[in-house]
């Protein structure tokens, strides 16, 4: 299935008349306070978030797995899916394989069909925390730290074999994400996990084509509970300091303990210029790979606040790579992943509302109060229409979970594919 142009702006004539009156009255408040809207919706038009492989079917949990009907049964349907999402929200612009998920098996073909959509190949994922198929070694005691030294060579082989995969694809970077760890106080010596890892990823940043960055996730528990190699930014931080220039941490929201301070971590690596890229979702206890801005909106647009500072007061820092990492187990994943595509754009148009120069007036007077205010005025601010614009700029919806659903596209998708088809991957 595929989302034409015109069915959208068929769908969105119904809405316009609304729209152009709030867009002009958000746009007259904001002008009087002297902000250039025009800026704003500029910059949100150009935001593109990349659409994982693996979270375009239903999610799972360590219990089970729930399967939604017409779910994409291979890459291809997958790439189609990000095709639908990207037609609606303007802002989905680029897709993100975990390998070996999501193996091409064409590689002309899967390149041809994502461009006929509209979307390049961003990061691409290796898998080290499974056993796959035929494999000579087991990563049950660990991948790239494994005191094995045919497991260690296996994983990082992997490693340099999804660089290869990824070059096919116009991929320009790798991420690398570990469950290794420990379960129990004594099953390992935290120093040596710790230089086999970091020797594992100077071999894999030494295999990278020139061009490619290499980005390291880190996460303080599970699958382990004891101890995780990678546990926290800062050793991430450290890693990447170890293997080279081209080599950054890259933030999961999901992936601190909780009540962590994640926008002075961002604010930290951009300084050092070191945030590679980001994984949004939300969560309520740990991981929980929720709807993003379900559950800590506020949370979500202080982030953004020190993404944005930094972005314009950073050079050192690259272009961020932006991905959405969520599980769907109980809602159609589509809609889901439209949620959280608003909610990324809602928080960010929050924070280009602040006046930077202002804060840091109030910050030096030690105006408390007053930076508090400003800040929570863009945030209490409705800028619903400004997204709006932005996405009708480039030809987007307007209402793009309403358009979904009116447009029945999951039930063009359940008679393209059945009922009973499983995605690849989770």
């Amino acid at each position: 299935m595929q989302l034409e142009k015109d069915q959208i702006r068929a769908h969105d004539q119904r809405h316009l008349d609304r729209h152009n009156e709030d867009f002009r009255f958000l746009s007259d408040r904001l002008g009087s306070k002297g902000m250039d809207v025009d800026r704003v919706v500029d910059a949100l038009a150009d935001f593109q978030v990349a659409i994982p492989s693996w979270a375009l079917g239903a999610g799972g949990t360590r219990f089970g797995r729930f399967s939604f009907h017409g779910e994409p049964g291979s890459l291809e349907d997958k790439i189609a899916d990000v095709g639908i999402l990207h037609a609606l929200t303007q802002t989905a612009g680029a897709i993100s394989l975990h390998i070996p998920w999501d193996t091409p098996t064409d590689y002309a073909a899967v390149r041809e069909r994502a461009a006929t959509l509209g979307l390049r190949f961003d990061a691409i994922n290796s898998n080290t925390f499974q056993d796959q198929p035929g494999a000579e070694q087991s990563y049950k005691h660990g991948s790239l730290s494994a005191t094995d030294e045919a497991a260690r060579r296996q994983a990082i082989e992997h490693n340099l074999r999804v660089i290869e995969i990824g070059e096919k694809l116009g991929s320009k970077s790798l991420t690398v994400w570990l469950a290794d760890g420990t379960n129990f106080p004594g099953q390992r010596n935290f120093q040596r996990g710790l230089v086999q890892t970091e020797d594992s990823l100077k071999q894999i940043y030494a295999g990278m084509p020139k061009d490619w960055k290499l980005f390291i996730e880190y996460k303080p528990y599970e699958p382990n509970f004891y101890s995780t190699v990678i546990q926290d930014w800062g050793t991430s931080f450290m890693l990447a300091n170890a293997c080279g220039d081209r080599a950054y941490t890259l933030v999961d929201l999901g992936h601190h303990l909780p009540n962590s301070n994640i926008e002075q971590i961002v604010s930290t690596l951009m300084l050092k210029g070191k945030l590679g890229g980001f994984h949004f979702n939300d969560s309520k206890y740990g991981d929980d790979d929720l709807t993003v801005g379900s559950i800590k909106p506020y949370a979500l647009f202080l982030i953004f606040n020190e993404l944005v500072y930094g972005m314009r007061n950073n050079p050192q820092n690259p272009d961020l790579a932006w991905m959405i990492d969520a599980s769907h187990n109980v809602k159609d994943p589509l809609e889901d992943l439209i949620q959280s595509l608003e909610a990324i754009q809602e928080a960010y148009a929050k924070a280009l509302l602040i006046d930077h120069d202002q804060l840091t007036t109030t910050q030096r007077e030690h105006d408390v109060v007053m930076a508090q205010e400003m800040l929570q005025d863009a945030f209490r601010t409705d800028v619903r229409p400004l997204v709006q614009r932005a996405r009708l700029s480039r030809g987007g919806a307007l209402h793009p979970l309403r358009a979904y659903r009116d447009l029945e596209v999951r039930r063009e998708l359940i008679q393209e594919r059945g009922k009973h088809t499983v995605a690849t991957g989770l």
